[in-house]
């Protein structure tokens, strides 16, 4: 398809999808899983970081005859459909948070008790190293990649409002506004990933998985294609999980040819920016007189108490080694906020280059991700598609994305970028006072705050660097040359 999505090097498998979007925020996520799972007549392979039973698939005040809470779904999918056979793996570590749920304990001994229901535990990774794919099959003819699980906090609309009814936990507490992402796709493209599955369930329960035979499940209603017929790349990262196994390292490497690619600007939503490859490979572009801009949207600060201590204060530093390197004014970090400019917490990972190149997925910008969990991304490059219609609809989904941060009509922020020819002066034109994107500050890092960070403590590049010296780790280890001049 391109240099960049290269079989061996950037991807797993390129392979067709007759349809291919991507699902904006969780409200939009739950309801179109939900429509697929209710059309399955063989199979769901549902592998996840996290599973809460207690959560309501969809939105308040559905009405199709289905059970509102997962817990309570998937067993009556299984019971409706008398072939259909339903396997839900998670990361070990993560199954044991949900054995401290007591409600839940109880939907999983419901779903066990069921011949055709089968959910297992996946603990075969590295110390500390975590399976963090997020992934839905339906009758390997619908698939869907991203950011989001089936948990609890994931939940919200579009409007990311202040005060949200339907955003809240079993109890009525209510939950802070949640910006998040997948990809939705069918055709062999979905076969694909329905193969992931099942080389994971096959690793972890000992059971070699057939491909489906089952007739092609309708595509959701409510979800508009953004392209296809079009070929889509599959990128994974894996540490070696034996000692004559190599890891695989497709997702830092696409990170990587992305970033060198750019021409005109680079878009990117995540979770975290912590990633000190992605932060060499962005300075080497900020320094060159004609490079791309860069612009980057964040969470104002992670989740827990632990994380900040890795990631934020990583990002502190990274930030501020980059601003040395942006001698041409190229380089933004924002946050989104709501009416009331309270934080809106970010958990999207997706990339847009040029409209040109479009990755969604579970990868974050941090070293985890490249070298120590396992995550799944999707690329799609509109170069395939000669008519140039491919890359205007990302350029749409990027007006989209910020039109939704800024408080904007995506067709105001499609006028701001064709006034401004920029995208950081798009931003700045649009942004202001209420539900907006706010400028990253950063903030005074204590000096055991800067030391985590420099080390890597928490966030580690790849399980042996578990048992190196500190002497050997670094978040920056010569990688951020000093800036030229």
């Amino acid at each position: 398809m391109s240099e960049i999505v290269e079989i061996g090097r950037t991807c797993w498998r390129l392979e067709q999808a007759q349809r291919f979007s991507v699902i904006i925020d969780a409200e939009q996520y739950f309801l179109a899983a939900r429509d697929a799972m209710m059309k399955a007549r063989k199979s769901i392979l549902l592998v996840g970081w996290d599973f809460d039973a207690r959560i309501r698939l969809g939105s308040p005040g559905q009405h199709d005859g289905a059970p509102d809470t997962l817990g309570d779904f998937v067993p009556w999918l299984a019971e409706r459909s008398p072939e259909l056979e339903i396997r839900l793996l998670q990361w070990n570590s993560g199954a044991l948070v949900n054995m401290m749920r007591p409600t839940n304990i109880w939907y999983l001994l419901r779903w066990k008790a069921h011949a055709r229901i089968t959910a297992r535990m996946d603990s075969t990774m590295p110390t500390l190293a975590s399976h963090h794919q997020k992934l839905l099959v339906v009758d390997d003819s619908i698939a869907f990649c991203g950011g989001i699980d089936m948990t609890m906090n994931r939940w919200d609309t579009r409007a990311h409002a202040d005060v949200e009814p339907g955003r809240t936990t079993p109890s009525g507490k209510q939950l802070m506004p949640w910006h998040d992402l997948s990809s939705i796709f069918d055709g062999d493209a979905a076969r694909a990933l329905g193969d992931l599955c099942r080389l994971r369930w096959q690793r972890a329960c000992g059971e070699e998985l057939q491909p489906v035979e089952a007739a092609p499940v309708d595509w959701p209603g409510h979800v508009t294609p953004i392209a296809g017929p079009v070929r889509i790349g599959i990128a994974r990262s894996q540490p070696a999980l034996t000692a004559d196994e190599a890891p695989v390292r497709e997702v830092e490497a696409l990170y990587l040819d992305m970033i060198g690619a750019a021409k005109k600007l680079i878009y990117a939503e995540g979770q975290y920016f912590a990633s000190r490859r992605v932060a060499a490979a962005l300075a080497q572009r900020l320094e060159e007189a004609d490079g791309p801009e860069v612009v980057i949207i964040n969470p104002t600060g992670t989740d827990g108490w632990l994380e900040p201590l890795a990631m934020d204060t990583a990002r502190a530093r990274l930030v501020e080694s980059l601003k040395r390197h942006d001698r041409h004014g190229r380089f933004a970090v924002y946050h989104p906020v709501t009416a009331q400019e309270n934080p809106i917490f970010v958990h999207a990972k997706l990339m847009i280059v040029d409209d040109r190149l479009l990755r969604v997925g579970s990868s974050n910008l941090n070293n985890r991700s490249m070298r120590l969990d396992s995550e799944c991304d999707v690329v799609l490059d509109a170069a395939q598609d000669a008519s140039g219609a491919v890359a205007r609809r990302l350029a749409d989904l990027r007006h989209d994305l910020l039109a939704e941060h800024l408080g904007q009509t995506p067709e105001a922020v499609a006028a701001a970028f064709a006034r401004e020819g920029s995208l950081i002066g798009t931003i700045e034109a649009l942004r202001g006072g209420g539900r907006s994107l706010v400028p990253y500050v950063t903030p005074d890092l204590t000096a055991v705050e800067a030391w985590i960070a420099d080390n890597e403590v928490l966030d580690p590049d790849g399980p042996e660097e578990m048992f190196e010296t500190f002497a050997r780790r670094g978040l920056f280890r010569g990688r951020l040359r000093k800036p030229k001049g």
